[in-house]
């Protein structure tokens, strides 16, 4: 009798903890992600490019810096365990690329973020828009607007520096513009559009 009290205990216990934490429960896996197979076949590319430095265009010090970024976002793809979360503290409203998690035929959408927010945990937020005229720290002032993009499980942080620069805790995995092929829309809007803008993206609680 205690042994059947107790596995019923145990049952009721899991089922609590499953209920409770379902994000524990069922992880993202980014690794099955076609983004983790691009960065693995750049990363081996790359290797082999330092093995032979002749078959390549670039310099030693250009792969060193390439395999660095790109072991950093293999390191993301592998152990984030949330989708991703952009955080706005730069002071003004940015554009912030977004779909729905667990959802991937949804289209990338721009949506707007208040500074002192962060995207939805139950959303992946792709990357940042940056109209012309935006400045990205050690960068000249963009001429052209841009889509900075960052591998799923990227925790971003977008600051401003005393300059008026943003500033990222994290190099973006692809800088695209509006002529390249991308799932990301890039609007030619003003830095001040997209600062008055009201924001509408979906945001954490």
């Amino acid at each position: 009798m205690m042994m059947k009290r107790l596995m019923v205990i145990l049952v009721t216990l899991a089922a609590l903890f499953s209920f409770a934490f379902p994000v524990l429960a069922d992880p993202p896996k980014f690794t099955t992600l076609p983004e983790y197979t691009e960065v693995t076949t750049a990363i081996a590319d790359l290797l082999k490019a330092q093995s032979d430095p002749q078959s390549s265009d670039l310099s030693p010090v250009e792969i060193e810096q390439k395999l660095g970024a790109l072991n950093l976002q293999k390191y993301i793809l592998e152990t984030a365990s949330e989708w991703s979360q952009c955080r706005n503290e730069t002071g003004h409203t940015i554009g912030v690329y977004a779909h729905k998690a667990k959802k991937t035929a949804q289209p990338i959408a721009l949506y707007y973020l208040a500074t002192g927010q962060a995207t939805s945990d139950d959303w992946n937020c792709d990357g940042i828009y940056l109209p012309a005229g935006a400045k990205l720290a050690g960068q000249p002032e963009l001429t052209e607007p841009v889509a900075l993009q960052f591998v799923s499980g990227t925790q971003l942080i977008a600051k401003a520096n005393p300059n008026g620069e943003i500033e990222l805790n994290l190099p973006p995995a692809k800088m695209l513009t509006a002529s390249a092929e991308s799932a990301l829309p890039i609007p030619n809007l003003t830095l001040a559009s997209v600062e008055t803008t009201a924001p509408n993206a979906p945001i954490e609680d």
